[in-house]
């Protein structure tokens, strides 16, 4: 067996054209050329595959190389065939091949000529493999993407648990390499221990990317035109977007088509073709962007992705991290950008319902980890090589200060004595609790976890209610990151004081907290509109002048002032500075219906106020939709003119009623008509209307919370919105 450095970079150069190793690749070689167990822990970008690839191309016999993904393979086994004469050297073995492939793959094998041999876990349970695989000469076993094993990782396969038998009935002693590239602790140990290899050598490389960028910024109701925004900003540079639904993909790949941008779609839905097709458009650089679900990306080996968008926030830190490794492969830049709201995390939680507990407690957890992260206003990648295990300097790290919080840092404030109250509330409470717990006892809120305890006698109890729970619940998170107290993943999170923690208890000294960011506000508005934050988004001057003459408009025409524009179209004005017809169309809740009819004196005075003050206004005002809405749009108004009942319009499209009455919002609120009059008549007498029109006649504001108050529960929260769609189309459109 080749063993002496000379002899491993002439074979690196003849196979791969390298003549230098990469970080810890010749250590790893040296010990799989030597038959030893491996386990590399590297991330992505590391040159993971090439640390089995060439050991397998020098050695004796084939190696067998464990992998989850059919996509994944067949990258592998196209560049294997890129450095060898003979196509035989690698091949895949799964459910894809015919009769007649898998003889050749077989002749291949037994003749030697074969070097890899690519398989799903699910191959080798099959009785005519593994009787096959007994009679040939098996170099090694390698098992990448070895997280799939851990039910704490972020990828759990259940046919991964089994691999352990397997390679035990292919032969005695054969040497098992297992790769990831994102593992905890808590994962790695599991990975260990499952594969029956405790005394592996362990080689781990840091997790920290340096030269990528880390930002996460609040979801609203515009997430696409602040997607098309950038990716307009970064034109001509390779990205990847990711979404958790398909329908989403779809859907953020057409309206990134309609606005002049190149972009394919990527999911599992997909037929093979289809996939493959639009894989290799983004490789061979013929589309800029490929909008995906995570089915994507998983060993597409493209060095230069320049940035990576979450249009949802995933599931783990390790997919998040996994992920925005595919940006910047070769060194250059990598912008990873995360569009945060809390009810994407609830709609995650809401799909996990249905799984067992103890998956539903492990999933929960992973959840709150990435809650965390985007929440925290510490460094970004020190919160990340945390989480990995790994201590990073963030003052003098390399890359310290390659993201938004280091960059714009938020205030800090001594709380010393509040970490002190924290530690203690852990101590007192037995190091039974998990953060939200001891958040509930510090602010003197109970549960039924925290009344079985009795905490409500403790001392410690409401010792900390004269802060908020998100002050509490930051300054857990930076004790974590700080090493006073560490959280149990087997236990799902439960927090238990480390040596650190005593110390500081017996000593306390300075602790700066910074808070966190709270990102409540991108808030629906009772219109269904998006309530945007009154400082830093928008130009409040103009905002002022805008509602000013919203009033003088409105008593002109003897109407409220929401009937004319509603507050979200008017912060979006003040966001956007729209001067012809055009742009105030895609303003936020604005259509042509009440463009035309209220819009003349608004763009004169925003005209204006651009002229006098000098504003540069935002480029790419014009997000064009995709037909996909505006069909739906005409669906509604066709059929609520046959008047067909709400219930059966509903029903046609797949929809709730709710989010039938949300459609119908957007429609009246951007000024066409709808007659629901029909509709109206059924549900309410005509004393009920004449009262709920004369509340909104004198209402300073439409907004349905406050009508519910008014009318202190003699409606329904849908009477008053179907309600308040008659009144907009009578009085406003």
């Amino acid at each position: 067996m080749i063993l002496n450095e000379t002899d491993l970079k002439a074979s690196l150069k003849k196979y791969f054209g390298f003549s230098q190793f990469k970080g810890l690749q010749e250590d790893v070689i040296k010990n799989i050329v030597q038959g030893r167990d491996t386990f590399v822990i590297m991330p992505t970008g590391g040159g993971k595959s090439l640390c089995y690839q060439l050991p397998a191309l020098i050695g004796e016999g084939t190696a067998i190389v464990v992998s989850p993904l059919i996509a994944l393979m067949k990258n592998q086994v196209d560049a294997i065939r890129g450095v060898s004469d003979n196509d035989g050297v690698a091949h895949v073995l799964n459910s894809s091949l015919t009769k007649g492939e898998v003889k050749a793959v077989k002749e291949d094998i037994t003749s030697g000529v074969t070097k890899l041999l690519y398989v799903a876990p699910e191959s080798l349970t099959k009785e005519e493999y593994v009787d096959f695989l007994q009679g040939v000469t098996l170099s090694f076993v390698a098992i990448d993407e070895a997280h799939c094993i851990s039910e704490w990782g972020h990828d759990f396969r259940p046919e991964y648990r089994n691999l352990r038998s397997i390679i035990d009935r292919l032969g005695d002693d054969i040497p098992i390499i297992a790769l990831t590239a994102t593992a905890t602790p808590k994962v790695q140990e599991d990975i260990l221990k499952n594969l029956g290899i405790p005394e592996a050598e362990v080689f781990k490389a840091s997790f920290n990317r340096p030269n990528l960028y880390y930002e996460v910024q609040p979801k609203t109701k515009n997430v696409d035109a602040d997607i098309i925004r950038f990716v307009k900003k970064n034109a001509g540079k390779s990205g990847i977007i990711y979404c958790l639904s398909r329908k989403r993909v779809e859907e953020l790949a057409q309206v990134l088509q309609v606005n002049g941008v190149s972009a394919v779609p990527y999911h599992a839905g997909f037929d093979a073709k289809t996939r493959s097709r639009y894989q290799d458009m983004f490789l061979m650089e013929e589309v800029d962007v490929v909008v995906a679900t995570i089915a994507f990306g998983m060993g597409i080996d493209k060095p230069d992705v320049r940035y990576v968008i979450h249009h949802d926030i995933p599931k783990s830190i390790e997919s998040y991290y996994q992920e925005t490794g595919r940006a910047g492969r070769d060194g250059g830049e990598g912008h990873c950008l995360a569009f945060y709201s809390y009810k994407d995390v609830e709609k995650l939680e809401k799909f996990m319902a249905g799984k067992p507990v103890a998956e539903q407690e492990i999933g929960n957890a992973l959840l709150q980890e990435i809650v965390a992260y985007a929440e925290t206003s510490v460094s970004r990648r020190k919160f990340i090589l945390h989480y990995f295990g790994e201590e990073f300097d963030e003052v003098n790290g390399e890359g310290a200060d390659m993201d938004d919080n280091v960059r714009n840092p938020k205030e800090k404030v001594e709380a010393r004595d509040d970490v002190v109250k924290i530690i203690r509330a852990v101590k007192e409470t037995n190091e039974k609790f998990k953060a939200k717990e001891i958040v509930k006892t510090l602010t003197g809120s109970s549960n039924a976890l925290i009344a079985a305890h009795k905490t409500a006698g403790k001392e410690v109890f409401g010792s900390g209610a004269d802060k908020d729970k998100h002050y509490w619940m930051a300054l857990v998170r930076q004790i974590l990151v700080a090493g006073l107290l560490k959280k149990e993943i087997e236990q799902y999170g439960i927090l238990h004081v480390t040596p650190s923690g005593e110390e500081f208890l017996k000593n306390p000294t300075s602790f700066m907290m910074t808070r966190d960011h709270r990102y409540s506000e991108a808030q629906e508005s009772p219109s269904g509109g998006t309530v945007r934050p009154r400082s830093g988004t928008g130009d409040d001057t103009l905002l002022k002048l805008l509602r000013d003459l919203r009033r003088k408009e409105a008593a002109k025409l003897e109407v409220p002032p929401f009937v004319i524009f509603q507050d979200p179209s008017l912060e979006d004005m003040a966001l956007k500075y729209p001067v012809s017809h055009e742009e105030l169309v895609n303003i936020h809740g604005v259509g042509e219906g009440k463009a035309r009819k209220y819009g003349k004196p608004f763009l004169g005075l925003i005209s204006q106020y651009v002229e006098e003050h000098n504003i540069t206004r935002p480029e790419d005002l014009v997000v064009k939709s995709t037909g996909a809405n505006s069909a739906l749009k005409l669906y509604i108004i066709q059929n609520v003119d046959r008047k067909l009942p709400l219930d059966d319009i509903a029903a046609a499209k797949g929809l709730e009623l709710p989010e039938l009455v949300r459609e119908m919002e957007q429609i009246v609120f951007s000024g066409t008509r709808l007659n629901l009059g029909y509709y109206i008549d059924d549900i309410l007498d005509e004393d009920q209307q004449e009262e709920i029109h004369d509340y909104f006649l004198e209402a300073e504001s439409d907004d349905i919370e406050e009508a519910l108050k008014e009318f202190d529960g003699e409606y329904e929260d849908e009477e008053l919105r179907l309600y308040r769609l008659k009144f907009m189309s009578e009085v406003a459109n």
